[in-house]
């Protein structure tokens, strides 16, 4: 039998610790017909959202896909994390990541010194 990384990170496991608290405020509000339980849950749940966010930016998240083995222990920081995770929807939305597009950066020289480059302005 084969294993696997399943992803166990620090803010993997405090975003659902959180995010269960909010459930159960959720839970209870539908229960006591109650719209200051549903208010707070859905406001613990919001707040599992960031912490997580915060966390995966942080280090303590993962990047998409597997991970080397030695990078599985819990406690195992992302050092990747601060250049962005490629494919990574959190990150993107934190502006880490996105690299300028070929069509921004100069062409490479081809050797031809007679022709030089010239710029069209206005069009």
């Amino acid at each position: 039998m084969s294993q696997h990384d399943e992803g166990h990170t620090v803010a993997g496991w405090t975003g659902t610790a959180i995010a269960t608290v909010g459930s159960g405020l959720l839970g209870l509000a539908v229960c006591t017909v109650s719209v200051p339980a549903l208010v707070a849950g859905l406001a613990v749940c919001a707040v599992s959202v960031l912490v997580t966010w915060y966390l995966h930016l942080a280090g303590r998240g993962k990047p998409p896909g597997p991970r080397p083995r030695s990078q599985w222990p819990l406690g195992v920081r992302d050092t990747a994390a601060r250049d962005g995770h490629p494919g990574c929807v959190s990150c993107r939305l934190a502006g880490r990541g996105r690299h300028p597009s070929s069509a921004l950066q100069p062409a490479p020289a081809t050797g031809d010194a007679e022709q030089p480059a010239t710029a069209e302005a206005g069009s």
